[in-house]
């Protein structure tokens, strides 16, 4: 299993990117970078009034705002998180599963997904999810809530809860907070699902040992930054939002690495061409993509070395 350090330092090397800011909203609910793409973190849920920067994200580079994630100050990471995701978005999402939306389910859709597989299984949620409490009747459910509401037990739980557990849905917004590698590291033993708007579309959450990945998908850009602007929680997914589900098998993300890996070689491969042009016109100053240059270069490193783990696991298994 990765490191809790290789986790932030992979998000940075993936998302790093000088696209330059147009808009960002620190919601009730969701925070939303926006460039050409949209991205999401949920805001943390502690109002304050001393923030320093209202005013100066637009404008501002996404590398400036994704090197917070390694921040502890909870809106400063949840700046970095929109600001991630924003970034990977750019890319073409991995194929999977479509999750239409249902007016009375929209924000349950992974759980109503994997309810034929947890039946008679002791099942953990990280993360009181609004209306999860319906299927208390039919599960053998735990809620892990830092906030506990009911019958949720506290974080601490986690320790003693989680690796007796069959399956663990764990909220991506524990990236934000940093608790994601511990909680990971105790589900190692049970089938792992990482969902919701803030999941980052990484091919490397192999390596933290997660099955599943359940993400956001955007379906209309325009109105879910409104809806999400405007205070939307769950309506984000009546508003242009829906979730993809994302099987991590070694050949499912083995996929993923290759088209993300030609995605990037071209780009480094264009750049690299730009730069020849650029000094043989007889220009001295540094070119000016030379960050977009570095940047690709270690992304390809970082799937070379994901992908050919997997590819050893895979013929290891074969033979």
């Amino acid at each position: 299993m990765a490191s809790p350090s290789q986790l932030y330092d992979l998000l940075i090397d993936h998302a790093n990117s000088d696209a330059k800011v147009t808009e960002f909203t620190l919601g009730l609910v969701w925070s939303v970078c926006k460039t050409q793409q949209l991205g999401f973190a949920m805001s943390p849920n502690v109002p304050t009034r001393t923030l320093s920067w209202p005013g100066t994200l637009v404008g501002k580079p996404l590398r400036e705002l994704i090197a917070w994630i390694k921040e502890w100050d909870p809106y400063q990471a949840t700046v970095a998180m929109a600001a991630i995701n924003c970034s990977l978005n750019r890319y073409e999402l991995p194929a999977g599963v479509t999750l239409l939306s249902t007016s009375d389910k929209a924000n349950l859709a992974v759980f109503e997904h994997f309810l034929p597989h947890l039946k008679n299984k002791k099942v953990v949620v990280i993360g009181r999810y609004p209306g999860i409490e319906s299927y208390t009747h039919e599960l053998n459910l735990t809620i892990l809530e830092r906030q506990v509401q009911g019958n949720d037990l506290p974080d601490p739980a986690a320790e003693y809860i989680l690796p007796e557990a069959d399956w663990v849905f764990i909220t991506a917004s524990s990236i934000t907070n940093k608790t994601f590698p511990r909680l990971a590291e105790l589900a190692k033993n049970a089938k792992t699902v990482l969902m919701g708007p803030t999941l980052p579309w990484m091919p490397h959450w192999h390596e933290f040992d997660i099955d599943y990945v359940a993400g956001l998908e955007v379906v209309d850009p325009v109105k879910l930054y409104q809806t999400a602007a405007e205070g939307g929680g769950v309506r984000i997914f009546e508003n242009g939002a829906r979730y993809r589900i994302v099987e991590l098998t070694p050949t499912n993300t083995m996929n993923w690495l290759k088209t993300r890996i030609a995605q990037d070689y071209a780009e480094k491969a264009r750049l690299n061409d730009e730069m020849e042009r650029w000094y043989g016109s007889g220009k001295s100053s540094r070119f000016p993509q030379f960050n977009d240059l570095h940047d690709a270069t270690a992304r390809l490193s970082r799937m070379d070395t994901s992908f050919k783990i997997l590819w050893d696991a895979h013929q290891r298994s074969r033979s």
